[in-house]
């Protein structure tokens, strides 16, 4: 396996995680955060893939600049950014919003959008070397 390949896997990985059902014991907080590690890890595996070794960041908006070298970000891409505050604020308690269902069904919906831009990505790719 190509180490992007591992990347995508584990950006898959936490996706599949964020989607776990929610009770009593689990916050809404925690499995945004696994929709934003989705986004940031498919990211970099996305770099990774166009050669560059991908900053040790957070911040989506910083993993998107640096891939705006390579392709052109469309506009629903560009809307993970907003998925960045779970990477930290909300990751342990503290001060900030609630975060609602559908909050949390939208970071879904978003990460899940940008893994098969992802993966759409890799595969014209590799189509277009051919």
């Amino acid at each position: 396996m190509e180490r992007y390949e591992s990347w995508i896997e584990r950006a898959k990985s936490s996706l599949e995680i964020s989607k776990i059902a929610v009770n009593d014991n689990v916050y809404y907080e925690d499995l945004c955060y696994q929709s934003q590690q989705a986004v940031e890890k498919g990211l970099k595996g996305l770099l990774i893939y166009y050669g560059v070794e991908p900053e040790f960041t957070h911040s989506i908006g910083i993993l998107l600049d640096e891939l705006e070298k390579f392709i052109t970000i469309p506009k629903n891409i560009k809307e993970t950014i907003n998925l960045t505050k779970y990477a930290v604020i909300t990751r342990y308690p503290g001060e900030y919003d609630e975060i609602t269902k559908e909050g949390y069904n939208e970071s879904v919906k978003i990460a899940n959008i940008c893994l098969e831009w992802i993966e759409k990505i890799i595969k014209e790719c590799k189509e277009n070397k051919k």
